[in-house]
């Protein structure tokens, strides 16, 4: 096994849009459930709501269909909606699963950590298989999910790491929020949105353009920032 002090702690992985495909599902299931109360969702809607917490795109969709049910019906609706959608069809992103397996294959402590509820994570993992990660966390095992920090502090308690020498895979502003107010470092990928890099905060466009020895060098270059 390596040592540690040359690499990340741990690395913890975002699911919608990191690992899997999901946002174009998310956005039938938007549209599906604002449909019946007369609302064309467009582009711009989902990226408004892109990154939840899903509390936040129900309150967008009560605002939108003119209070015709509560915001918590529209957040169970499209949280039912989904994860079915899921269930029946999960495509990763390019490079996700083999760059898991990689660091994993070099004794790296991986977690996915989602701002989704966990009926929604476990449909993603149904399909993807429960031991890709040693752990996964969702929205339901914190207090308080994306864009607060709870999710990757708790993920990297319970990998015994400490999260100022931890790596995040993000792709939406809310979960880079997330990953840089907890301390961690940053790999955004991101998708509709835009990313500035900093010291602690580094843009790919796809995680196949990454490799355990890729971030064992960029592991130096961080250390070396700060």
């Amino acid at each position: 096994m390596e040592n540690r002090t040359s690499f990340f702690d741990a690395v913890f992985f975002d699911m919608d849009g990191l690992m899997v495909d999901s946002e174009p599902e998310w956005f039938q299931s938007e549209i599906e459930v604002t449909r019946p109360f007369g609302y064309t969702w467009l582009e711009s809607d989902q990226i408004a709501c892109l990154g939840g917490p899903l509390s936040r795109v129900g309150e967008y969709m009560f605002e939108r269909c003119g209070g015709a049910e509560t915001p918590h019906f529209f957040t169970q609706s499209l949280i039912d909606t989904q994860a079915a959608k899921m269930r029946g069809n999960t495509p990763t992103m390019p490079g996700a699963v083999e760059l898991v397996r990689q660091l994993q294959s070099h004794g790296v402590k991986t977690a996915l950590v989602s701002a989704s509820p966990r009926n929604i994570v476990d449909a993603v993992l149904d399909n993807l298989g429960h031991d890709l990660f040693p752990f996964s966390i969702s929205s339901d095992d914190v207090e308080n999910t994306k864009p607060h920090p709870d999710a990757y502090l708790k993920a990297a308690s319970i990998s015994d790491a400490d999260i100022a020498n931890c790596l995040i895979f993000e792709d939406s502003l809310t979960g880079m929020k997330a990953a840089t107010s907890s301390g961690a470092f940053l790999i955004a990928v991101p998708h509709l949105v835009t990313i500035e890099e900093s010291a602690r905060v580094r843009v790919v466009k796809s995680l196949e353009q990454l490799s355990y020895e890729k971030l064992a060098q960029l592991h130096g270059d961080f250390s070396s920032a700060i």
